[in-house]
């Protein structure tokens, strides 16, 4: 399902127009998005938790040249899906 196709399914099930179904997800998706960017957690009942994480610094080799580098930390963002997501998904 791509994006086009899940503003049409969730406007016919909220009975909204197409437009304000668009604003309302990107609406969610930007404070979804603000408060994973401020490394706060976001949970969301019956569908899961997203934080963010942070890897620490780690050495790797390259397998053709044999060089070791350096990779610094980062930030990741994490998913972790509810009992009821993974139910369904299952199905």
């Amino acid at each position: 399902m791509n994006s086009k196709e899940f503003v049409g399914a969730l406007s016919v099930q909220l009975n909204l127009s197409i437009k304000e179904t668009e604003r309302l997800v990107a609406a969610t998706a930007e404070c979804m998005a603000e408060s994973v960017g401020d490394q706060d957690m976001l949970a969301v009942q019956g569908f899961g938790i997203f934080d963010v994480k942070k890897k620490l610094e780690r050495v790797v080799v390259n397998p053709a040249t044999k060089k070791r580098m350096l990779v610094p930390p980062k930030l990741v963002l994490n998913f972790k899906p509810s009992n009821v997501l993974k139910e369904k998904a299952q199905k």
